[in-house]
């Protein structure tokens, strides 16, 4: 187990609160339009002026998790052998209180898991592009209610559709179309933009705006968006106003980012009992939904900004736009069956999912490509949350974010992790398609 790390990066220009105030929800409902802020930010020291602070010693107000057991339940988890490397970080009261690395890079190499390892985000992506394109939009460089062939010409939609599909429409995945339409012929080597063009000859399940079908080729219509609007290319743009102004150094949205990068967490789909398989470049020929990178310090940080952390890069209005929940999912009640105790309903808004977590409202979203998985839940009230990274396609890891907001919330402990149940450990995960956050309603 890598030891934890302090942060030894500093703040290139941003002030974060001292006390953040994060974003007012207009009560618990889903599909309700949040409130304005309270309040502005003081000042303070930036993301990367932010130490990481392992444990309630030293952090600057109480904790409701406890970090050792968090530790310990993290270390038990380790032991199944479809883990190969683990990174996890938490965030209370807008400091991050927690990061870990767990595990190895390479199953058997001996390079342990830290906090500055780089793994894929997967459809954490989306969030990223859903971000971008309403950073624009709040710069009057386009409408998120305009027509969506409006910056995206390559996007062709049945009985052209495109002309009445909106930008919202795109990025909370409302155009139409089936789910996935298109992902196999997308991992088959299929060009992107052709596929997206091909799409007008699909049968549709509804008119854009009025039905919620998970997409991945399609939603990259967004990194289009970007370069139409942006003049840059989608990770030059992502870039330099987002990662770089957030200090989040690891951070990128390419194939050779993740394979350049110092330490870097190779794909174990089949876990440390298997050889690590190739990087494809599938979903990164997708950037919007599924190309970013980076380690889980960066992945925190990103949390933190859309909890109202940094608001000179990402203002409360852009956060609002984003986090405004556009469609009710069930089937994201039913994928999460086993939480439904905890997750009672699920909505999506712009490239983020919110759900009612025993009458409180969090944020988060899931993402999975071969040998990969992440995740992100978040309270943007409490300025609370969870982020977690790991090199395989191991499911159990899951339970991560319900066993820490559980802490958050003091509602009592559930062995969402199953580190009880033995049997679980020798069972062998499933293999998974190339992005498999689709399967959600």
């Amino acid at each position: 187990m890598a030891k934890p790390v302090y942060m030894k990066r500093f703040l290139v220009g941003l002030l974060i609160a001292a006390s953040l105030v994060g974003l007012l929800w207009a009560g618990a409902v889903l599909l309700t339009r949040p409130a304005e802020p309270s309040g502005a930010a003081a000042a303070g020291p930036g993301p990367r002026g932010l130490s990481l602070v392992v444990g309630q010693a030293r952090a600057s107000s109480p904790s409701s998790v406890d970090y050792d057991r968090l530790d310990a339940r993290l270390q038990a988890l380790m032991e199944d052998p479809a883990m190969v490397g683990l990174a996890v970080a938490v965030v209370e009261n807008g400091e991050i209180r927690f990061a870990r690395g767990y595990g190895e890079t390479v199953a058997g190499s001996g390079e342990a898991v830290t906090t500055e390892t780089v793994f894929r985000w997967a459809s954490l992506s989306k969030g990223v592009a859903a971000d971008m394109v309403a950073l624009l939009a709040h710069e009057n460089k386009l409408s998120l209610f305009e027509p969506v062939a409006r910056h995206a010409p390559s996007l062709r939609l049945p009985a052209g559709n495109e002309q009445r599909a909106t930008v919202s429409d795109l990025l909370s995945h409302r155009l139409g179309l089936f789910a996935h339409a298109h992902d196999p012929k997308l991992e088959e080597g299929e060009d992107a933009r052709m596929l997206r063009a091909s799409m007008a000859t699909l049968q549709p399940i509804c008119p854009p705006g009025s039905c919620h079908a998970y997409q991945n080729v399609a939603y990259d219509a967004a990194s289009e968006i970007v370069e139409q609007v942006s003049g840059k290319t989608y990770p030059e743009a992502v870039r330099e106003r987002l990662f770089a102004p957030l200090g989040m150094y690891t951070a990128s949205a390419t194939r050779e980012g993740l394979m350049g990068a110092r330490s870097w967490a190779r794909p174990h789909p089949g876990g440390r009992n298997s050889q690590p398989v190739e990087v494809t470049d599938s979903y990164y020929r997708v950037p919007a939904a599924g190309g970013v990178n980076g380690s889980i310090g960066d992945l925190a940080i990103w949390m933190l900004a859309q909890m109202g952390g940094a608001t000179d890069v990402l203002p409360v209005p852009v956060l609002r736009a984003v986090q405004n929940p556009r469609a009710n999912t069930p089937g994201e009640n039913a994928r999460r069956r086993k939480y439904r105790e905890r997750t009672t309903a699920a909505a999506y808004g712009l490239g983020w999912r919110m759900f009612d977590y025993a009458g409180h409202r969090v944020v988060g979203h899931h993402g999975g490509v071969r040998g990969y998985r992440s995740l992100v839940m978040f309270d943007p009230v409490r300025r609370a949350g969870v982020v977690a990274l790991w090199n395989s396609s191991a499911s159990r890891p899951n339970g991560i974010e319900y066993e820490v907001m559980d802490m958050v919330y003091r509602l009592p402990f559930r062995d969402w992790l199953d580190i009880d149940d033995r049997s679980l450990a020798a069972q062998p995960e499933p293999a998974a398609r190339e992005d498999n956050e689709g399967g959600s309603g």
